[in-house]
């Protein structure tokens, strides 16, 4: 166990780094044994250690019965810790729900041996698709569905898997494509 030197509880917290004023702020919002906490880039200034620290501190908060409301521009974490999400692009909000109903909306990534049969399959299904650049489609529609239909007609799947692979990033970036600042190209 380190001891602390007798001046370090004289130190002002602005001597602090950055990464240990984001503990002393989370210490701090906890005091009082609050319901719920509100944190703003909780991850900001924190090394790997830290963020890894935060995350298990959030989640036995909300295990316990604690709200946390997390606004970040750090996706991944977000979409480590969080299990409901509203995604807002230029103050309005563009999408408000659980994390895997809006990651499930991004669809069904499918791939085939032979790309032209699977395409007739999906459009005898009456799915609506899209070829992506490296040869497979990405379908609105369940793994579930997809898998059903090509076996019907005898289409070999070499991959099925949900299009969420890109995960809450892609997802952001397709829900406030319209209004970026910047446009992102591929």
């Amino acid at each position: 166990m380190a001891c602390l030197s007798s001046d370090e509880g004289n130190r002002r917290v602005g001597d602090y780094s950055l990464g240990m004023r984001q503990r002393l702020g989370i210490a701090h919002a906890l005091l009082g044994d609050p319901q719920v906490l509100i944190l703003d880039e909780p991850a900001n200034g924190l090394d790997p250690a830290g963020i890894h620290w935060m995350r298990g501190l959030l989640k036995g908060f909300a295990d316990r019965g604690g709200t946390v409301l997390l606004s970040s521009h750090l996706l991944h974490e977000i979409e480590v810790v969080a299990d409901h999400l509203v995604v807002i692009g230029r103050g309005m909000i563009v999408a408000d729900g659980s994390k895997a109903d809006l990651l499930n909306a991004a669809g069904t990534l499918v791939r085939g041996l032979d790309p032209d049969a699977l395409a007739s399959c999906l459009d005898a299904a009456g799915y609506v698709y899209q070829l992506e650049p490296d040869g497979a489609y990405v379908v609105e529609a369940t793994r579930e569905q997809i898998a059903t239909a090509t076996a019907r007609h005898g289409v070999v799947v070499t991959e099925l898997r949900g299009a969420d692979g890109s995960g809450l990033e892609e997802m952001f970036l397709q829900l406030t494509a319209a209004d970026a600042r910047e446009k992102v190209t591929a």
